[in-house]
């Protein structure tokens, strides 16, 4: 990521203050869409991780390579194949701040994991994408107020546990009658009395899932926990964000008026 990109998103890190006393509202299409980007570059994130699970866990190598820059320089290319946003013209992109913020959430969480990731003499090291999502979803509610996580039927922490909202919708993306991939999304939603947008994604089982989660069913998977017999392109669960409305939007602009006016004052 770019000097002027960090310093920007840095700027915008102590200006996005998510305000929730908003009044009710339906959700825009741009802040479903906000939405759904952030579900995206997660899933990058997820997907980074997971191409790197032999080198993380190769205990015959000490510097690995896998960087924060490297996760975030490949998340800002895949978001941008994906989406056809680019985020290193962000002027032109709605949310832009918004989404930088999460890249960079992501490059810290890697960049603090360097001294696990790099240590020699050791096989599995517990950085998983599964890890990683968590630390990274964790972070980035505690900044900005957006929550985001992992979570299944078949759920293996009960931090993930879905409560009764994502587990109606978990079911529903289990039925067969249901198009393969289609997220949901719930407007006019209040949570503790403060109102927000809800949505959810679907997450399939790939390849490098059945490592962990594959068959033999119950036989126990290297981080010690059993198996629960997943064959490709199996529900494996959701990733479910809650994001508060229409101040999103207010704030991330503050945040770029305040970028702006920082350049300026450093010419």
């Amino acid at each position: 990521m770019s000097e002027p990109i960090l310093m920007r998103v840095a700027i915008g890190l102590t200006a996005i203050v998510l305000l929730w006393g908003a009044p009710v509202h339906a959700a825009n299409e741009i802040e479903v869409e906000a939405a759904k980007h952030l579900i995206e570059l997660i899933k990058i994130g997820r997907v980074i991780v997971s191409e790197q699970m032999a080198t993380i866990n190769d205990s015959s190598k000490s510097y690995k390579g896998f960087t924060g820059d490297y996760m975030a320089g490949h998340a800002m290319e895949r978001f941008r194949k994906s989406t056809n946003l680019d985020l290193r013209d962000p002027d032109d992109v709605p949310y832009a701040d918004l989404y930088l913020s999460l890249i960079k959430t992501e490059k810290d969480v890697v960049d603090e994991a360097q001294p696990i990731i790099n240590r020699p003499g050791i096989g599995f090291k517990g950085f998983t994408p599964s890890v990683f999502a968590r630390r990274v979803s964790e972070r980035f509610y505690l900044e900005f107020g957006v929550r985001m996580r992992l979570t299944a039927i078949d759920y293996r922490n009960t931090n993930t546990k879905p409560d009764d909202f994502e587990a109606e919708v978990l079911r529903m993306f289990g039925d067969s009658r249901r198009p393969k991939g289609q997220p949901y999304v719930r407007n006019f939603v209040t949570m503790e009395g403060r109102p927000v947008l809800r949505v959810m994604d679907p997450e399939y089982a790939g390849p490098t899932c059945l490592t962990c989660h594959g068959g033999p069913k119950g036989e126990l998977n290297v981080t010690g926990t059993r198996k629960e017999g997943w064959k490709e392109g199996d529900l494996a669960g959701a990733i479910s964000i809650v994001m508060p409305l229409k101040a999103v939007q207010t704030e991330v602009s503050k945040a770029r008026g305040q970028a702006t006016l920082s350049k300026e004052r450093t010419r």
